[in-house]
């Protein structure tokens, strides 16, 4: 019987998620050979030591009783009415536990929330930069992502006029990510309130994913989506992972609001989805209420002195001092997409870069391409690591940078082109 390989599923063709791939499993290899990687890629707080609130996990210590059965398909009562006084709280009005959904982080909430709305072909406007989970699964699910781009010379904001020419007969959503990931970028309420007229005037849905909505630095106001959107629907997607330092605990919400009167049946079926996984990690949700009406500890992190404020400092101070680096300052969430001037290293390529200084200077980085732009002079590094280890990060960037720019000047060849892993080619 011959040997046949069991290829994949055709559907994956397009699908694509760098921030975990292959530079993440080679950095593995190197850890198993004994050296010490600074693992940048992912914004895994606990990964650097930061950690869930006490009061979360007490709370669901003392709830463990309640967790060992299923729960209603939409989560327990206390963590959705958690949500709806948080989003009333914010001058939200109408919302009601029946239109919250709770879901195994807002990766879930992602992917239900496009799969009960989207048919062949549908186009959802997603942010260039993304975060690539969006984009993955609009195409996982038969859609077609369409990027609106967020431009770094406009500090990553997009622009409304130029997204309106992209709307088309096919057009269902609209995908925002405020504060950004991964350029840290917080949008106006200007900017914000056109995307909700946009919105409304070709009927589109609007997926808000706020998951950093309290990481915000320096006076950066954060606006809600959901306080814009009247006359269409708008779905808030947060949860416990980032502000509270819980990715672990796998809980999220999608909170819908606006015209929910007319989305009865989008409703319907994003239940009934959710009925077909039975439900979310019950004992997590044990946590919510206590996460969300309990201490905001996160405000000491963003405020002077504290360890994100702090880290982000220091990645100001060094990208600034570069010869290479320039930075369109994050004001909010925990990243900074980092770009390379294209004057000083014009023939530069992320990709080649990250391997480079994962195989040379043992640092782990996600390549700007990941993030779904058409340039390649950029990349994302997290804040959450101490400010030294930060400072020692930008250290073995600068000298990696300034190693090309000598090869180039000796060379005239490839930046980068010296060092290529027979395990990439």
């Amino acid at each position: 019987m011959s040997e046949q390989s069991i290829r994949p599923s055709e559907g994956l063709r397009h699908v694509r998620y760098e921030i975990r791939g292959r530079l993440a499993r080679r950095a593995h290899e190197l850890e198993r050979q004994g050296y010490e990687i600074i693992s940048l890629n992912i914004g895994n707080p606990r990964a650097f030591g930061l950690r869930t609130p006490e009061t979360m996990r007490l709370a669901m210590i003392e709830n463990l009783g309640e967790a060992e059965g299923y729960c209603h398909q939409k989560g327990i009562f206390p963590a959705r009415e958690a949500v709806v006084m948080q989003q009333q709280g914010r001058g939200i009005p109408g919302v009601t536990a029946e239109e919250v959904f709770i879901g195994n982080g807002v990766s879930e909430l992602i992917d239900l929330t496009l799969r009960a709305l989207l048919n062949d072909g549908d186009e959802v406007l997603v942010p260039s930069p993304d975060y690539p989970l969006w984009t993955a699964a609009v195409t996982l699910n038969r859609g077609r992502a369409v990027h609106y781009p967020c431009r770094p010379e406009n500090g990553f904001v997009p622009d409304p006029e130029e997204i309106a020419r992209l709307v088309t007969a096919r057009t269902r959503a609209i995908v925002i990510i405020n504060p950004n990931n991964p350029t840290g970028a917080v949008y106006p309420r200007a900017v914000l309130e056109a995307l909700a007229r946009l919105a409304e005037r070709a009927g589109l849905v609007v997926f808000s994913d706020e998951i950093y909505d309290q990481m915000t630095y320096e006076g950066a106001e954060f606006v809600p989506m959901a306080t814009l959107v009247h006359d269409t629907l708008c779905a808030t997607l947060s949860g416990l992972s980032k502000v509270y330092r819980a990715c672990g605990y796998r809980v999220g919400w999608a909170s819908f609001s606006g015209r929910t009167h007319a989305a009865g049946d989008y409703l319907n079926a994003l239940e009934l989805l959710s009925s077909l996984r039975l439900c979310s990690n019950v004992m997590a949700q044990w946590a919510v209420q206590t996460a969300l009406g309990g201490h905001q500890s996160v405000r000491e992190l963003i405020a002077p002195g504290g360890r994100l404020y702090e880290s982000r400092a220091a990645i100001l101070e060094a990208t600034a001092r570069s010869r290479f680096l320039r930075l369109a300052p994050p004001g909010g969430a925990m990243y900074a997409f980092v770009g390379v001037d294209p004057e000083a290293l014009p023939q530069f390529d992320d990709q080649q870069f990250a391997l480079d200084l994962l195989e040379q200077k043992h640092v782990l980085i996600a390549p700007g391409v990941s993030f779904n732009v058409p340039y390649r002079n950029h990349f994302r590094i997290t804040n959450l690591p101490d400010a030294a280890t930060l400072r020692e990060v930008f250290t073995r960037v600068e000298d990696l940078l300034a190693e090309y720019a000598s090869t180039r000047r000796s060379e005239s060849g490839s930046p980068g082109a010296k060092v290529v892993s027979a395990r990439f080619k």
